[in-house]
């Protein structure tokens, strides 16, 4: 990582008036000023590693490969003491992540930890943190309908060919949908606008389906469609067709294949590589944090965004 977007880093997370602008600016400069990811080859790399590194949210495990793309396991040095036994080599060299409701933090790779003698054997996620998980969809396709409504995702099944997995668009203004805010004790709903329409097929498996929503709600996120409200995610509406459906394959497939579901955005990367040597003018910066936030979709409960717009 250069020290210029180390700098940008620690800046824009220390201080809180440069803002999430500052943070997408840094990221995506990254992506088009250095050589590391020009090709679709060292991208296809990228996506690959992130895929496999399933411990950390997608931007963090992105930010792991820029600094040291041969990593298999990381973590911080109270938790490789901790939960492993392990000491920090003394030439090991840090790499920064950024830390959950904080600024950053510093973690090191198996490969810099040595273990003392007699030192319990490392457990498989360590030893093997790349291996394959899942292959099918458990509560990530409800949990993920229904944090869609905060969003004013309105989510439909509908009965269609089997070439069409699904679609989504902006809504007619009026409409409104019921969203649980909260469950304990007895579940209390408020009226939340509609803003999109996302459609399903409902002949197809849960797999699909679920990576269909993925598709679609990452369209979303990348700001494809525009935005209600720039607080919430930025309006993107100007990029070019080929440009948002890279981005959404991207985001697709890295959800799916973190959860181990096999989907069609595999092929399709795949066949971009081969047909074609040069990176498209994407964001970097909004492939991963869509991943991230739909991955959140789909394993916790999360609020109604406050549209501070309104009040």
């Amino acid at each position: 990582m250069s020290d210029d977007f180390q700098s940008s880093l620690f800046s824009s997370a220390a201080s809180p008036a440069r803002g999430r602008d500052d943070d997408r600016r840094a990221l995506d400069d990254l992506f088009r000023l250095t050589q590391q990811y020009r090709s679709t080859n060292s991208y296809h790399e990228l996506l690959k590693f992130i895929t496999r590194f399933r411990f950390y949210s997608p931007f963090n495990a992105m930010l792991v490969h820029v600094q040291m793309p041969g990593a298999r396991y990381v973590a911080p040095p109270h938790r490789w003491v901790r939960d492993y036994g392990r000491r920090i080599r003394p030439a090991a060299r840090p790499l920064v992540i950024l830390q959950p409701k904080g600024p950053v933090m510093f973690v090191f790779d198996v490969s810099d930890t040595e273990a003392p003698p007699n030192a319990i054997p490392l457990p498989p996620e360590v030893e093997n943190p790349f291996a394959v998980a899942g292959g099918t969809v458990g509560q990530q396709l409800e949990q993920t309908i229904e944090n869609a409504k905060c969003d004013g995702v309105r989510v439909s099944l509908q009965s269609a060919g089997a070439q069409r997995a699904g679609s989504i668009r902006v809504a007619e203004k009026g409409n409104f949908q019921r969203v649980a805010v909260r469950l304990r004790p007895e579940p209390e709903y408020i009226q939340v606008p509609v803003h999109y329409e996302l459609l399903l097929n409902s002949s197809h498996s849960r797999e699909i389906r679920y990576a269909t929503l993925v598709h679609e709600l990452a369209h979303l996120f990348c700001g494809h469609l525009g935005t209600p409200n720039p607080d919430w995610w930025p309006d993107r509406s100007g990029v070019g067709l080929h440009e948002r459906e890279f981005e959404a394959e991207s985001v697709c497939y890295l959800v799916c294949r973190r959860l181990g579901i096999d989907n069609n955005s595999e092929k399709y990367l795949s066949g971009y590589v081969k047909a074609t040597a040069v990176m498209p003018a994407i964001s970097l910066d909004s492939v991963m944090t869509a991943a991230g936030l739909i991955e959140r979709m789909g394993r916790e409960r999360m609020k109604p965004r406050e549209d501070k717009q309104k009040k």
